[in-house]
């Protein structure tokens, strides 16, 4: 038998045992965390510590829930979504996590932030087969379904929004010099990996200086005067909001003025681009696959209208100009439809089932042409982008739609 024939065999025997391991219609089914009348989430979230800005996530997400349950919860059940403090930092992440399952006995851990943090517990989830869901990372170790089936992220990876970058650097710059500034963690190390893979040979040229920071570091002004010094006529900044704002007005300041390339989790109007200055952020580059709130092409979109109204209603001590709260409320979303694909079938690996079957499924505040889409060996929902351009008030969208799966 060839290769080929021998995987589709093996294919159908799983489908096969799977269809005969459903329960029989109507019938139900209930792992820890549901009931007849409640479906039990975990989450941990860095509602203090170094990164504490991004806790707004886990404020939306919540507030999301409270409207479900508000009409009447999912199939008939509550959603209790159970969202603790880990402050940013992994062991702590073990432990509220080990917390959530163990005594809390919750269904599925959904919507944790952080790189770091999902991997420190990503081992642990996979070894309890607990639903490791929509984290908010866009790492590419979470698209693995053969070695971790329980975990699945929401976002774009880093990897390819980077190969993004660097494709428009090739196209439109092919003589840059490159200087990059990364988080030394996994979150910044998989950013450069995307950029360099996308240059390939020409990464050896073209990237004249690369360093790192600390998450606990106080400032990044040493690392943008080293930089500066090598006279790069590009950046690639790799950094969180607090230290995008810290590497643009010191780089304005230092009178280096290369093209600049912000990666989309601060890529914020509100919270990066004006704290750093807009005169001296007028012309950063980065890629969306959501609705900014501040952009004028949208004030009459209806999906912005309903958005605007759910945060007046439900989250009104939310910023409109923080576009973590869109990321909340669409991650949010696309768990509701995993939970109404599941029926009655709440187990843990119905779950994960319908979260590998979501087809075309266009959470309310994507850009238009960005559908979400999983498969069984396919663990990355969203894999398009568009690039963005920050006039000096808000970013413009260029170009089409680029698939991550095409860089």
């Amino acid at each position: 038998m060839s290769d080929s024939c021998r995987w589709c065999s093996v294919a159908y025997a799983f489908a096969v045992v799977a269809l005969l391991a459903a329960p029989a219609s109507g019938q139900k089914r209930y792992d820890p965390g549901a009931s007849d009348t409640e479906i039990k989430l975990g989450q941990t979230m860095a509602y203090s510590g170094p990164l504490s800005s991004f806790s707004t996530l886990g404020k939306a997400e919540l507030a999301y829930y409270r409207m479900i349950n508000e009409q009447g919860g999912v199939n008939g059940r509550r959603i209790n979504l159970i969202s603790l403090d880990d402050g940013y930092s992994p062991p702590k992440t073990v432990e509220v996590t080990r917390q959530l399952v163990e005594d809390e006995k919750v269904l599925a851990i959904v919507g944790t932030l952080g790189t770091p943090t999902n991997a420190a517990i990503q081992k642990y989830l996979n070894a309890k087969k607990v639903p490791q869901l929509f984290m908010a990372t866009g790492a590419s170790r979470w698209d693995d379904p053969k070695t971790y089936p329980w975990t699945m992220t929401w976002q774009p990876s880093y990897v390819a929004e980077a190969s993004i970058y660097a494709g428009h650097v090739l196209e439109k710059m092919p003589d840059a010099r490159v200087a990059v500034l990364y988080q030394n963690d996994d979150f910044g190390k998989d950013f450069v990996k995307g950029f360099r893979g996308r240059l390939g040979e020409r990464a050896k040229t073209m990237i004249v200086r690369e360093v790192s920071y600390e998450v606990t570091d106080a400032t990044v002004d040493s690392q943008i005067i080293d930089l500066a010094a090598s006279r790069a006529t590009v950046f690639l900044n790799i950094s969180v909001p607090k230290f995008a704002v810290q590497a643009i007005r010191k780089a304005y300041d230092l009178s280096w003025r290369p093209t600049q390339f912000v990666i989309n989790p601060a890529a914020q109007v509100g919270i990066v681009m004006k704290p750093a200055g807009v005169e001296k952020s007028t012309g950063i580059i980065s890629a969306a696959f959501l609705k900014d709130t501040t952009d004028p092409q949208f004030q009459d979109d209806a999906e912005m209208k309903a958005w605007r109204a759910w945060m007046k209603k439900y989250y009104p001590e939310g910023s409109l100009d923080d576009p973590q709260n869109v990321v909340g409320y669409a991650q949010a979303q696309t768990m509701i439809q995993v939970l109404k694909q599941c029926g009655d079938d709440l187990s843990r690996e119905n779950v994960m089932r319908q979260a590998a079957n979501l087809r075309q499924f266009r959470a309310t505040m994507l850009l238009p042409g960005i559908t979400i889409n999983t498969g069984s060996n396919d663990y990355q929902p969203i894999k398009d982008m568009v690039l963005q351009r920050f006039n000096g008030e808000r970013f413009e969208l260029f170009g089409g739609v680029l698939s991550s799966r095409t860089q």
